[in-house]
């Protein structure tokens, strides 16, 4: 198994017109949810830090996104290959990361075991689980900056 190291610097992230209100298409379903391939990307705060990834077919259905790098800078996790092969991209600096969000009145956290991969070219995206890497499903966040 090859896999291959993500870290995007935040201006990156920030500053990528791409991050509007894209259509992203689920090259593979997430876990729990076979029928919703198709999501929006809406923006929820003006500075960039959370996003709603909206079900097309069902609005109801949205998931609290953020990318990771003004939470976790040092967060850079090895992706396997198999995850580019599925996202039909070989670029490494097209990606995007996103960490699914839970928040509570205690705590917010951040999902970093299972990050959206996104090709910001094509829009596709997948979730992947990084297995052995130590990454946790409930990272306390906290942002750094």
């Amino acid at each position: 198994m090859t896999t291959r190291t993500i870290s995007r610097p935040l201006e990156a992230t920030m500053t990528d017109p791409s991050l509007g209100l894209p259509t992203i298409s689920m090259a593979v379903p997430m876990p729990g949810f076979p029928a919703h391939k198709e999501f929006v990307l809406v923006r929820l705060n003006d500075d960039g830090l959370l996003y709603a990834l909206t079900s097309l077919d069902n609005p109801e259905l949205r998931f609290l996104v953020a990318p990771p790098e003004p939470f976790f800078p040092e967060y850079a996790p090895e992706i396997d290959e198999s995850v580019f092969a599925a996202l039909n991209t070989k670029d490494s600096d097209r990606v995007l990361l996103l960490t699914i969000i839970t928040a509570s009145k205690e705590e917010t956290t951040a999902n970093l075991l299972a990050p959206i991969v996104v090709d910001r070219d094509s829009m596709r995206a997948m979730q992947t689980i990084l297995t052995g890497s130590g990454y946790p499903v409930r990272a306390i966040m906290n942002r750094t900056f």
